[in-house]
């Protein structure tokens, strides 16, 4: 954009304030207009409303701060922005008309809040707005150019991006080839995924017919804006997420409306190099489930299984020294006794609650604990004994979630 004649800069220096207050407003305008009017962004923003307005915002401000501030706005910079617009909704899968009549709109907008603080600035006819105008139409014409620009360098690099390629960088990171430079930056422009930044690992277990426990999750995260990069290892869909500054208790909550199987994520990271131990914490959460499961853990949700099920041979022998005899009573009763001595570890030691749990007399309860003391022969009261029972019911999946108390 040109400088403009001292005079219509000092006017756009004396609307600034007012335009920048509409910002809002102008936001919601272009929201309402593309909801109605356009199928595909409606189709995104119910995948993911606050991405497209924190981005529609951005836009327009990005837009009203170059046009204010015209004699040392940066070109190349509004350009870089406008292509990275194209490039994103290419990989979202707007299409390009769509996109650069949004882009057209944001224009028209601007252009009529810029008129109409203006004449509430007391000024009917501003005869300096005139010069801006054409500035206005001009800007916007060029960053049409660079959406459309960036819009099919994106396709370009998409068809270029083979499922082969794809799982070989992804099986790179996973090794250990994130703390290589050139590696992470050939990987990064490849699949065009931040992995400087914030990082998830999410691993994904198929179920037993092996039908996938996730259905397009790069394309459904990618809908709120959230670039990923998936594949298979082991049997198991794999995928580093790119969180941004989004919390990554925002992606677990769209992973557990996706999930059909049992999916485990790793604590966020930072940087490709942190990629591998991320992957591995992230398949021990996911491996703690049971079959079938469609559930969504964190590994720091299932750090005691995890630790049970890194060591097979230490947590069958744990199992067969805690729980004992326990294991080899009759079915009925070995059932009864293991869900009574869960309800009782889970109530804190109370019988008296463990008995409300169960739906039983306390009688009945403590009858069942001294059974349990005598086929295991250990102590209720030895805190040692409570821990290992607590970890030998982890390892078999067999414990008793706690009822809440009625107030």
């Amino acid at each position: 954009m040109q400088p403009f004649r001292p005079e219509v800069t000092a006017r756009l220096a004396e609307l600034a304030p007012l335009l920048l207050d509409q910002l809002d407003s102008m936001t919601d305008r272009m929201i309402d207009v593309l909801v109605r009017t356009e199928p595909a962004y409606r189709e995104l923003l119910g995948h993911g409303e606050e991405e497209m307005r924190t981005t529609t915002r951005a836009n327009l401000e990005r837009g009203m701060q170059t046009l204010i501030g015209a004699a040392n706005s940066n070109g190349r910079t509004s350009q870089r922005d406008a292509r990275d617009v194209g490039r994103r909704r290419a990989a979202q899968g707007i299409p390009l008309e769509a996109v650069l009549r949004a882009y057209r709109l944001g224009g028209q907008v601007t252009w009529e809040a810029l008129l109409e603080v203006s004449r509430h600035a007391s000024r009917e006819h501003d005869a300096l707005l005139l010069e801006v105008a054409g500035s206005v139409w001009r800007t916007n014409d060029g960053e049409c150019s660079a959406v459309a620009e960036g819009y099919r360098e994106e396709q370009r690099r998409l068809a270029g991006v083979d499922d082969e390629a794809r799982q070989q960088v992804l099986d790179g990171l996973l090794d250990g080839r994130g703390g290589d430079p050139a590696f992470v930056r050939t990987a990064s422009e490849l699949l065009a995924v931040p992995l400087a930044g914030r990082l998830v690992v999410v691993v994904a277990m198929p179920d037993p017919d092996g039908v996938p426990a996730l259905d397009a999750p790069a394309a459904d995260l990618l809908k709120r804006g959230v670039r990923s990069v998936w594949g298979v290892r082991s049997g198991a869909q794999v995928g580093i997420v790119a969180l941004g500054q989004l919390p990554g208790c925002e992606v677990m909550a769209w992973l557990r409306g996706m999930a059909a199987g049992p999916v485990g994520l790793s604590a966020v990271v930072v940087g490709a190099p942190a990629a591998a131990s991320a992957y591995r914490l992230a398949e021990t959460a996911a491996r703690t489930l049971p079959p079938g499961s469609g559930r969504v853990v964190t590994i720091d949700e299932r750090l005691p299984e995890a630790l049970l099920s890194n060591s097979p041979e230490i947590s069958s022998r744990l199992i067969g020294q805690s729980l004992g005899g326990l294991l080899q009573l009759p079915d009925d009763e070995r059932e009864v006794l293991l869900d009574t001595l869960a309800a009782f570890l889970a109530s804190d030691g109370s019988p008296t609650r463990a008995a409300d749990e169960l739906f039983c007399h306390r009688n009945t309860v403590m009858h069942r604990l001294r059974r349990i003391e005598s086929v295991t022969g250990r102590k209720l009261t030895d805190p040692r004994s409570r821990l290992l029972w607590q970890l030998a019911l982890l390892g078999t999946e067999h414990r008793r979630p706690v009822q809440p108390r009625s107030a």
